[in-house]
């Protein structure tokens, strides 16, 4: 699967070895987007779980499940991560806004061997542009000339701010250039600050720019999603590759860059 990422992205043959029997947890449009994309690639979705039904973790339909996609809400998500733990169904992660519990779901899959796949984006094409941003961090962080900072934009109904993916974009950053410390959700900041200002508009996919500015130039690199189906392929993608393996993993496993 690794190095031959973009061949299996495209293909749409139908492989009995490949059929998945998958559990969505969350039906707004990402999960329709999801249902849709793993439909089209074979896969049978056994259940669906949502806000109406949440007894039905327990449900033959549900524990029949090979994998469960996870795109729901921050306040619940590490919940339903633990339920679908308890019944030893795998885990792919789409929901942000809950990293604050990412330490212990990491020692859950160490100590009780169970499997989490996570994701800030499951966009094939962000994470393209997370390698991109950090690449440019490194040569960047000879030139103190230029300052760094980062715009996001998304939807009104995105319930986090910063997005997770601004988050990881500036995690990439805090790696690599010397004089950065810090991220702060701020249009400004003192030298030491990564500025991330987060806009909420209309339905706005999702939009990442990282601009660096001296009083020469500026610099820019920008990801512009046309629509939530980079992001469903991507986590039924996921869901594929986390097949009969164990432990914590990312994008960085799946598409080995």
């Amino acid at each position: 699967m690794p190095g031959n990422i973009s061949g299996y992205c495209q293909s749409k043959e139908i492989n009995p070895l490949n059929f998945m029997k998958i559990a969505l947890i969350g039906y707004g449009k990402m999960g329709h987007e999801i249902e849709k994309i793993a439909l089209e690639r074979q896969h049978e979705i056994v259940s669906i779980i949502d806000i109406d039904n949440p007894y039905d973790f327990d449900s033959p339909q549900f524990l029949s499940a090979e994998v469960a996609i996870e795109f729901s809400r921050p306040q619940s998500a590490l919940a339903n991560y633990k339920k679908c733990f308890e019944r030893n169904i795998p885990v792919v992660a789409g929901t942000t806004g809950w990293l604050q519990h990412l330490d212990e779901v990491k020692t859950i899959c160490k100590e009780q061997n169970k499997t989490f796949f996570y994701a800030s984006n499951y966009s094939i094409g962000v994470n393209i542009f997370f390698a991109v941003n950090k690449y440019l961090a490194k040569i960047m962080n000879r030139f103190p000339s230029y300052d760094v900072r980062i715009e996001e934009t998304h939807h009104i109904h995105k319930l986090d701010a910063p997005s997770g993916t601004a988050i990881t974009l500036a995690e990439g950053i805090l790696e690599n250039i010397d004089r950065k410390k810090q991220w702060k959700e701020t249009t400004e900041g003192n030298a030491a600050d990564l500025p991330i200002q987060a806009k909420r508009e209309n339905e706005v996919p999702g939009i990442h720019e990282i601009i660096y500015e001296s009083d020469a130039d500026t610099i820019r690199i920008k990801h512009d999603a046309k629509s939530r189906k980079g992001f469903a392929l991507g986590a039924v993608l996921a869901a594929e590759y986390v097949k009969g393996k164990k432990g914590f993993l990312s994008m960085n496993d799946m598409l080995d860059f």
